[in-house]
């Protein structure tokens, strides 16, 4: 097998590994000094001008939305006024060089859960959903999280998940409590991807499904961020929520009901090759 790198991604490889040598090496320690201003402030989770100002630099050079595939129109898509893509093969050389720095894959519009879920709504939203909120996604005006891990289950099997979505109406009404739900503590977080339990009696793999929820929506409450080793991951965070009594539009359901495991195992799998770290010896 060749396991060379293709022209396309050398090319943009030069291009990160320039941009991460003159832009955000030289930023780590002003973003960390922007944290702790802003902790010391009482504004832990405000989003961070450090990260800002980079993003219309490395836009302007075409390092923007670099996950995204050919068939979603990803790295110089329609989005970017171009028309290709990159595969995993070719995104994967590029994740690792901005894995280096924990916060750069946001300077380039490739930051967890964002890069899942736009892809998520790219293939399984309907026209009206990705007017809403996959082009302001696409274009780093807001922020999105993943709502699907549970504190009571054993979440790596999507099909354990408990928490309810039941249909009333031209409504779904949602209840559960989520955990270690990314991105939900960022002001601009203005979309959640929830999956949960439309049919317990149906056969095991077609029980779950997905729903639109927008992050404004009543009966939604951030109870707390999350830590690792004490480390809370702000502005970003990954946080606990309970969803009580949720109301949403049909309309927002993902696909149509039970169709839930089959968008985790479209949404997962490329998710893994997102967010390499390199090496360390």
């Amino acid at each position: 097998m060749d396991f060379a790198y293709s022209p396309r991604t050398l090319e943009l490889q030069a291009k990160l590994l320039k941009f991460m040598d003159d832009h955000v090496y030289p930023a780590e320690a002003k973003y960390e000094a922007e944290i702790a201003a802003n902790t010391a402030a009482g504004k832990r989770w405000t989003p961070l001008n450090t990260i800002e100002e980079l993003k219309p630099k490395a836009r302007a050079i075409g390092l923007w939305n670099l996950f995204l595939p050919p068939t979603a129109g990803g790295e110089g898509s329609a989005h970017n006024g171009r028309d290709f893509g990159l595969s995993n093969s070719d995104y994967a050389p590029l994740a690792e060089i901005m894995g280096r720095v924990p916060w750069s894959s946001e300077v380039f519009n490739c930051s967890a859960p964002d890069t899942g879920n736009m892809e998520t709504i790219e293939r399984y939203g309907k026209p009206e959903h990705k007017e809403q909120w996959l082009v302001p996604l696409l274009n780093g005006k807001i922020r999105s999280a993943f709502a699907m891990t549970e504190p009571a289950v054993a979440s790596s099997d999507a099909t354990n998940i408990a928490s309810r979505i039941e249909r009333q109406g031209d409504h779904y009404v949602i209840n559960g409590r989520k955990w270690w739900i990314s991105g939900a503590g960022d002001p601009r977080c203005q979309i959640y991807i929830f999956m949960g339990k439309t049919d317990p009696e149906a056969p095991r793999h077609s029980q779950q499904s997905m729903i639109l929820v927008p992050a404004n929506t009543p009966g939604i409450k951030v109870l707390r961020p999350l830590s690792v080793f004490g480390y809370d991951d702000a502005p970003h965070g990954h946080m606990e929520i309970t969803f009580d009594h949720v109301r949403v539009p049909a309309s927002n359901i993902l696909l149509g009901e039970g169709r839930g495991f089959e968008i985790a195992q479209g949404r997962l799998g490329p998710g893994r090759i997102h967010h390499l770290r390199p090496l360390m010896t």
